[in-house]
């Protein structure tokens, strides 16, 4: 049942909104007057009325009568265009484009190389038309997958995004419906795939009004950001309609490649056919129906395989995850912080694990969470687990949201773009990594309420009383603090910044052309560490092709002893050469058999048999 105003030509337009509760609701026709417009109830809950002489542009509203002193005129929630705003009425569009796309069958998988940005912050003029000029700098760099942060409609114009107040409208500072679709359309005319960052486990705490509507929120049920949605109690399948619409929507009318689910764990549903299993099967039936495969991941702070298990095997079967665990254990090796979530990591053991299983923790008591926590992942694929050495989370979560430029040096950061792009995961970078870009990620807002900026505010200070990092909070509400997180470009073109992006675009191409590192199959790595010396190699084949990979997170250059597999090896990758602007290569051209090594301190070689 799609949900929302449905232009049909003509300057016909189908209303229908589900508001089960509620004695009556009519339609207010902005544009024309405030025309009302009565509209009928079916037994499920949903209002609708067809409507002549309503062209696109049209603004409308809906008046709600739920008896006495609760008569309220307000915007759709299933709104598709939000021109004034979360508290302004809505706007019909028609969702007829010129898409140059119709060939396009998307990337798979397993080939993909996510850059995740912030549309706001990745440019100067911050609109998805000013993305797409660096589309092409992206490709040039290895780029298969670029993933957007929310952009659903949220209040003003500064936000992450995660605090969208209409799940179907595009942010109408960024450039609205027709500004995301010509950003995707060119992704694709490129060979780029588009992923979509969506928030199904709750509405934001401005603007969003569909709690008037009816019984979208489950109370039995809480989150970080306050009532649960309500997937599973009563009058629950007009609220999983309403979001099954929606991840439909964005794959039927923007073309879009995946979505990636916020935070699943906070989506709470106890029923015999999870919401995120169902949605899954009906992303399926679009997939079979299309002829090309769209894809869900997760993120999840669950450690819980089920997330992307086969359904045979009582999962919800999704395409892939994000997994924490990696990052923790890689950031807290080389930066040695110890402080809030990373006082469970720190043990060269654990980085050695979440090599060779993504998942740290198992089943094994965690301090942070007061809790055993977790389950083995040792069956799922490597291609099901997205990793990371820095994301907007583990950024812009930092009181001063410092990047991994700003806590390491140069050996350092190439140590942590090895660790990612060598592994048999699929890699994610976060906008500006590929260069070292120093300028902070901060948490932004731009909400027009005192009350709640003051929350804001407070909320964070309070956020970070766990860690032990110095200074002044950023004020999230202050355009100083957007505007230091934009990113500067023109970095990528010097100094030590080329040096990275080289490094990177070499990395990049090595996991794309080199058939034993493209290889994602779980049988087809094996990983061994010393801990005494910090040191870990990877090794990965796939069939007459084989590859070892040495890292070295030890500060200081280390001896190690190591007995190659049969054959002759040769460097094709070495970190600390001068081409990179390393301190110059201590590792062999060439090896075979019983070999002592010296390690340079915070590097990678790479070795091929040849």
């Amino acid at each position: 049942m799609k949900v929302g105003a449905q232009y049909q030509g003509d300057n016909r337009c189908l209303f229908r909104v589900w508001a089960p509760l509620l004695k009556s609701v009519e339609l207010a026709i902005v544009s024309d007057g405030n025309r009302r417009v009565p509209m009928g109830r079916d037994g499920a809950g949903y209002w609708e009325a067809a409507v002549r002489s309503v062209p696109p542009g049209t603004l409308y509203k809906y008046v709600l009568d739920g008896g006495p002193g609760l008569q309220a005129e307000l915007p759709d929630p299933a709104s598709r265009f939000q021109p004034q705003g979360v508290h302004g009425p809505s706007q019909v569009i028609d969702e007829a484009f010129p898409w140059t796309d119709w060939s396009w069958k998307g990337t798979a998988l397993r080939d993909w190389i996510i850059y995740e940005l912030h549309v706001g912050t990745f440019t100067p003029e911050g609109t998805f038309d000013a993305v797409v000029p660096r589309l092409a700098d992206l490709k040039s760099l290895g780029i298969t997958a670029v993933e957007l942060m929310p952009i659903a409609q949220f209040p003003g114009e500064r936000n992450w995004g995660y605090d969208g107040a209409y799940p179907y409208a595009v942010q109408n500072s960024y450039g609205g419906p027709g500004g995301l679709k010509r950003l995707v359309d060119a992704a694709h005319g490129i060979g780029m795939s588009v992923i979509l960052d969506v928030v199904y486990n709750h509405f934001g705490p401005e603007g969003a009004y569909a709690g008037l509507y009816g019984p979208y929120f489950n109370p039995k049920y809480k989150t970080p950001w306050g009532d649960a949605i309500n997937f599973d109690g009563p009058h629950s399948d007009g609220v999983r309609n309403f979001y099954f619409e929606n991840a439909l929507a964005w794959l039927r009318d923007f073309h879009l490649d995946a979505l990636r689910l916020d935070a699943v764990h906070a989506i709470f549903d106890l029923s015999a056919r999870p919401f995120l299993r169902e949605l899954k099967t009906r992303v399926d039936d679009v997939s079979c129906h299309d002829q090309r495969r769209y894809y869900l991941i997760a993120e999840s702070d669950l450690n819980d395989p089920r997330v992307v298990r086969p359904r045979a095997l009582g999962g919800h079967a999704l395409d892939a995850q994000w997994c924490d665990d990696f990052h923790h254990a890689l950031h807290t090796e080389i930066t040695c912080e110890r402080d809030g979530y990373y006082m469970d990591f720190g043990r060269f053991a654990q980085l050695i694990k979440a090599f060779r299983e993504c998942y740290v923790y198992t089943g094994q008591y965690s301090h942070f969470r007061r809790r055993s926590f977790g389950a083995s992942a040792k069956a799922i694929p490597p291609r099901k687990f997205v990793i990371f050495s820095q994301n907007h989370d583990h950024v812009g979560n930092r009181m001063l949201g410092e990047r991994t430029a700003n806590l390491i040096d140069l050996e350092g950061r190439k140590l942590l773009a090895g660790s990612v792009l060598l592994s048999p995961y699929l890699p994610l970078l976060f906008m500006g990594e590929e260069y070292g870009e120093d300028a902070p990620f901060l948490y932004f807002v731009d909400h027009s309420d005192p009350q709640l900026i003051r929350a804001v505010r407070d909320g964070r200070v309070n956020e970070f009383k766990e860690f032990k990092w110095g200074g002044e909070v950023p004020d999230p509400a202050g355009v100083g603090t957007f505007l230091k997180s934009k990113i500067k470009w023109e970095k990528r073109k010097s100094g030590d910044h080329k040096i990275l992006h080289e490094f990177y675009r070499d990395l990049i191409a090595l996991r794309k052309n080199n058939p034993a590192i493209a290889n994602s199959d779980k049988y087809s790595y094996d990983v061994t560490g010393f801990e005494e010396t910090k040191v870990l190699i990877l090794q990965r084949w796939r069939r007459q092709y084989r590859v070892m990979c040495i890292f070295s997170f030890n500060t200081e250059s280390t001896g190690i002893e190591i007995n190659l597999p049969a054959g002759n090896w040769k460097k094709i990758l070495d970190s600390a050469g001068l081409d990179y602007g390393g301190p110059g290569p201590l590792m062999p051209d060439g090896m075979a058999g019983e070999q002592s090594l010296t390690v340079p301190p915070r590097s990678i070689a790479v070795y091929e048999r040849i």
